[in-house]
């Protein structure tokens, strides 16, 4: 059986109470929004490609914002996004996962 996506996306964009650390502190709802924008400008958006969640909880605010890629499992965090466009071009687009970024 084949994967339905190539690839699966999921960013953290859990906001939790004043003063605790979450991932959305730091822009991760805007960032997916930009991903996804991203994957479907280039594309790649859809059955057999690439697709883009918002989560809630991933539980690792504390190295946040995060976002998981699936099937591999690898964990990125970022700052803006040149961050998330290394991940597009070096992980989604070919392969190379962005050791600068992974958590």
């Amino acid at each position: 059986m084949s994967q339905y996506f190539k690839h699966h996306i999921f960013f953290c964009c859990n906001q939790r109470g004043e003063g605790e650390v979450s991932c959305n502190n730091h822009g991760a709802t805007a960032m997916q929004t930009y991903a996804k924008s991203r994957i479907s400008a280039l594309g790649l958006k859809g059955k057999g490609n690439i697709r883009i969640n918002k989560a809630g909880c991933l539980d690792r605010c504390d190295d946040g914002p995060v976002l998981v890629v699936y099937p591999e499992g690898v964990w990125y965090t970022y700052v803006d996004e040149s961050d998330i466009d290394e991940i597009i071009s070096e992980h989604l687009q070919h392969g190379r996962i962005v050791e600068r970024l992974k958590i």
